[in-house]
This record gives C-alpha cells, structure tokens and sequence, in this order.
C-alpha cells in the first residue's frame, strides 16, 4: 500500500504519457518522450467484444512496501500472459525511478487515475492502495471497462465490497481480491490434507499472526482502514474458512488498544473465535505489537498439522504432519507468491472465467470482520448469515514461480521494525 492520493479535481483532456524525466511541477507529474518502451496491443477481451490470446496489460495503482517489493517485480515471472503497462502515483520519484528500472511506458497522478483508465494503455489495474480507498478505485476501474485485482482486504465495509461486485457484474469485468495463498503450493497442500480425511474430523484451527508495526504506518491509520484484524487477521480468517470449506455462523472477538502511542487510533491486537457448521471451532490472535509469528495448526480426530510459518510471501514455509502416531516435517522453498496471481488473472481475463478468490470471497471475509468489531465493542458473541460459497481454492490452483530478488526500495519503507 501507498500513502493515500488527495482529492481528485475533474480530470484533464487525455494526452500521451511518458515515465522518463517525470517532475513535480504544480503537484503534476510531468511525462517527457525521451524514450518510447514498446508495448504490445491489448488483445484482451473486453465487454462486448471478442478475446484473443496476448498479454494482459496492467497499471500498478500505488506504489508503496508491497507494490515494490513484491507485486511489480512480479510482472517479471508473468510474462506468459501478463504485462506492466503503467504506474499510478502521487510520488514522481517513484515513478521515474520505477518507470526506468522496470521500463514502464506510462506514467499517471492519482488525479490522472480517470484517463488512465480510458487512454488504452491498459487492461486490468492491481490496486495496492490503502483499505479505504480500494472500493473507489476499483468501482471506477470497471465502470471503464477494466478488469480489477484488489489487494486483501478487498474493502473497509461489506457495503464497499457489494459495490465493487456490483459495478464489475454490471460492466462484465473481472474482479479478483488478492489471495496469495491461493496459489501456494504448502497451503494448499494442507487444504487436500484436511479435505482427505487423514486428520479425521476437523475439531479446530488455530492461528497466531503478529508483528512488530513502525509508527506512522498507514496500517496504523484508522481512516485508512488500519488496524491488525483488517490487515493480518484476515489472513487467519481466510485460512480457517479455506480449510474448513465453509463459512462461519457465529462469532466472537475481544480487542487491544492503546498498548502504546502506535495504537492511538486503531487495535494492536485481536482475539477471536469462529464457530462453524459440524460443531467445529476456529481461534485466532493478532497483533501489531509482538514479535513475528506466522503459523496455523489444525486438529482432527486423527491427526493433526500445523504450518510455521504460515503466512510469509518471503523465505521457505514449514509443515509438519502428526498421523497415527508418526510424525514428519516439509519445507517448501521460497516462491514468488505474486507471480501466480497475475498468471490466474490474467487467464481468467483472456479466458472468460469467474477467478477464485472472487469478489465474494472478499466481501465474506470483510463481513466477518465487521461482525468481530461489533463483537468486541458490545462484549457479545454475533451470529453471523454469510453468503453461500460453491468453489473453493484447491490444489488445482498452485502456481510455482521462483523468488524475486530484494530490490532497492524508493522512498517507502518496510511496515514492519
């Protein structure tokens, strides 16, 4: 995520955009053709016309920690399908520096994300913008006819994710909230493993995902919609509904704040339990205050696994598998988890398919979300009506790519201390 654009002015007539010699003059970014990047002709289908096979081409819209350090490089491992057309930020630094290190050939303001959309550079955008501004952004997107991938969580409220759905339904693009794990080849490994039957009954999940936040973090920012439930614990949310295959029917949370001058404004740290369908419980704490934990644990009748880390898009992932009285351990190398997600996208796009995660699966985990947080304010246990979900993330879906290398980060910082 990138640090949030200021309101946006009617926009401009559209002209011809260049990244290289980008300048801040009068809050503008201003393009100069020093250097024309080909850039191969979209061939992608779009509402009401015929779709053929050539890459998909992208605008990158923010370009904070995780644009730079994991959803551009990706465009590297992706070039099957999928290309990087443009850059959206306030920062011109980023942009030169970005446009030029990757080649990028246009380069847009926030105030300029409208023309963007409609100039024809591009086909689909990935929004790495902070949680408030994602249902914005993404509703304008379709509106123009371009298919949308939103990072996690898709929205601040259910409300903002049925808008989302809405304006993508109605404009027939695509929209896909960005579910890493999804794709990864240990989370999904312990999705079959639990589908199986090895484990016996499913009893309960447990997860723990914490870190330590830097002050002045937009994850920390309550307008943004900061907060560790909103930004790591719905990756505990999603995993207990990936691994059960359902979702939940009640639920129940307590929070801490305050903990220290970081957590002014919005939770360090959640706890929170699930009740799903089959008498089966899920439990989880997150926290942006504590030492780095990244782990899960489920526990059947059987058996029992647990995945540590869990979580991590950098360096290996661990599982260990306890069944019938033996145990034993796997690691799974480091991948580009990014990588996949464009690859599935884009095919989804170029092959007229529903993606998963799809909309749905964004709005389900911002419902219980907002569940939690009416759950911890009243010191109740909420019932919880969630909409029905038909296709689940599956082995069938992992996608292998290998690592990116660290690149040198322009202006922006880790979240994390």
């Amino acid at each position: 995520m990138s640090k949030p654009p200021k309101m946006r002015p009617a926009p401009r007539p559209p002209a011809k955009r260049w990244c290289e010699g980008c300048s801040k003059t009068s809050r503008k970014v201003r393009r100069m053709p020093l250097r024309t990047v080909p850039t191969k002709p979209s061939t992608v289908r779009r509402p009401g016309s015929r779709s053929q096979a050539r890459p998909v081409r992208y605008a990158v819209v923010g370009l904070g920690h995780i644009a730079q350090v994991a959803v551009i490089p990706a465009f590297g491992n992706a070039e099957r399908n999928s290309e990087l057309t443009a850059l959206v930020s306030d920062d011109p630094q980023k942009l030169k520096q970005l446009s030029r290190r990757y080649e990028v050939p246009y380069c847009y303001s926030y105030r300029e994300y409208d023309q963007c959309l409609r100039e024809g550079h591009i086909d689909a955008v990935y929004i790495a913008l902070p949680n408030s501004l994602h249902c914005d952004y993404a509703v304008r997107a379709a509106k123009a006819g371009i298919h949308v991938l939103c990072e996690k969580p898709m929205a601040v409220t259910a409300q903002e994710c049925r808008r989302m759905i809405q304006a993508a339904d109605k404009a027939d693009t695509k929209l896909m909230v960005a579910y890493r794990l999804h794709f990864e080849e240990a989370n999904m490994n312990t999705v079959e493993l639990a589908r199986s039957g090895k484990l016996g009954n499913l009893r309960l999940f447990n997860s723990v995902f914490t870190m330590q936040v830097r002050e002045g973090d937009i994850r920390v920012e309550a307008e943004l919609g900061g907060g560790s439930l909103y930004d790591i614990g719905v990756y505990c949310i999603n995993a207990a509904r990936y691994i059960y295959q359902a979702n939940p029917t009640k639920v129940s949370a307590s929070m801490v704040k305050g903990t220290d001058r970081r957590f002014r404004e919005v939770d360090e740290m959640t706890t929170a339990w699930l009740e799903f369908p089959g008498n089966r419980l899920a439990t989880f704490v997150c926290s942006f205050g504590a030492a780095d934990v990244s782990a899960y644990e489920v526990v059947g009748t059987k058996g029992h696994v647990r995945m540590d880390p869990a979580y991590e898009y950098v360096g290996e992932l661990e599982q260990n598998i306890a069944l019938n009285g033996k145990s034993r351990s796997r690691r799974y190398a480091s991948r580009d988890q990014f990588a996949p997600e464009l690859l599935y996208f884009s095919d989804c796009i170029l092959n007229d398919r529903t993606p998963e995660p799809s909309g749905l699966e964004g709005l389900i985990d911002v419902a219980i979300v907002e569940a939690l947080y009416r759950s911890a304010k009243t010191g109740r246990p909420l019932s919880v009506s969630l909409p029905d979900k038909k296709q689940w993330p599956t082995h069938e879906q992992v996608i292998k790519r290998p690592p990116v290398r660290k690149p040198t980060l322009v202006r922006v910082k880790s979240p994390s201390l």
